[in-house]
């Protein structure tokens, strides 16, 4: 028998593992855009106007953008310094984009405020987290919860799609979360190092 065959035999049980209300991997969120630079420079250039910036473009861009070309079924993961556009990436650019080319809605959650409702965060598929590193540790009737520490997880379990921004670099980030939490960044997300001068003024 083949190994064909043999993989064709479990496509039966796996239905019927779903009917028993029995755990089944969840499919991923896959994003394919043509001409994605161009439609993550339009909103750049959007979003920026709106507070009276002009459109700047980074090498890092580029990474985001062969995201939004292909993201292989993982979310991404913005890190490094500060003041070179992961906040509106993170916030608004991104969430635009899929929700005008692919009708996806991103839930996006302030990471600081994030401790108020856990669940809710937890409810969403595709989640938009800005700021990782600058949340409490969530304490609610004794029961202490670590909100990032959660999500990670729940999106390697069931295939949650996440939009992620920080300042903390992968040794702060090792530091904060510990290394399961960085291991589990690393299989969910493409990460993209912003690495330069602040550009705010």
């Amino acid at each position: 028998m083949t190994t064909t065959s043999n993989t064709q035999n479990f496509s039966d049980v796996f239905e019927e593992m779903k009917l028993h209300g029995m755990k089944t991997p969840t499919e991923k969120v896959y994003i394919s855009l043509s001409n994605a630079e161009d439609i993550l420079r339009n909103a750049l250039r959007y979003f920026l106007s709106l507070e009276n910036r002009e459109m700047q473009w980074l090498p890092e861009y580029e990474k985001v953008a062969n995201w939004l070309e292909n993201n292989c079924g993982r979310g991404i993961f913005l890190y490094g310094n500060c003041g070179r556009g992961k906040t509106i990436l993170c916030r608004y650019a991104i969430p635009a984009i899929l929700l005008k080319y692919t009708k996806k809605v991103v839930s996006v959650f302030d990471i600081q405020d994030i401790n108020k409702d856990i669940d809710n965060a937890l409810s969403k598929h595709i989640l938009s987290l800005d700021d990782i590193g600058t949340e409490e540790l969530s304490v609610k009737y004794g029961e202490k919860r670590m909100a990032f520490a959660e999500i990670i997880d729940a999106a390697e379990k069931n295939g949650k799609l996440l939009i992620i921004s920080t300042n903390l670099g992968e040794s702060d980030l090792r530091q904060r979360y510990g290394d399961r939490v960085f291991d589990r960044i690393k299989s969910t997300t493409t990460r993209v190092l912003f690495n330069g001068p602040s550009l705010r003024q």
